[in-house]
């Protein structure tokens, strides 16, 4: 005898996969973990005050 299906409960399990899979996609593209956000923003703020620090002061 055949496994009974519920229709709508498989097209909701269809579209989270297809879902999840272009986010995966989107990811790997796009993304970057946040990891590398932070040392990107840390090495941006060092380099700052880097020059700020070699700035002359005008009067």
């Amino acid at each position: 005898m055949a496994e009974i299906v519920n229709l709508a409960r498989a097209k909701k399990q269809a579209a989270r996969k297809a879902a999840r899979a272009a986010a995966d996609a989107n990811a790997v593209k796009f993304g970057r973990s946040k990891a590398e956000k932070e040392l990107q923003q840390t090495r941006a703020e060092k380099a700052e005050r880097t020059l700020d620090a070699h700035l002359r002061e005008t009067d």
